[in-house]
């Protein structure tokens, strides 16, 4: 499996299609070394105002589909 670092450098989109929610973003990705006490996983790093600004996107978008849920589905018994 390859492993990469992922920065964020900008966001500039979010929106949700069929189901998706689908983020605009500006990103600068490069390869990983493997470290034996990392594991093998990739690492997304960003700033602490651009994750917040992507928390508030993304509860206005889960909001948004779940206006689109019937009233049955939003109570999370389903």
């Amino acid at each position: 499996m390859k492993t990469y670092d992922i920065e964020l450098q900008r966001l500039k989109s979010v929106r949700h299609h069929k189901g998706l929610i689908e983020l605009g973003v500006e990103v600068l990705v490069q390869p990983r070394t493997a470290r034996d006490e990392q594991g093998v996983t990739s690492c997304l790093s960003l700033e602490v105002d651009d994750a917040r600004t992507l928390l508030i996107l993304l509860k206005q978008q889960i909001a948004e589909l779940d206006k689109l849920q019937p009233r049955s589905r939003r109570s999370g018994r389903c």
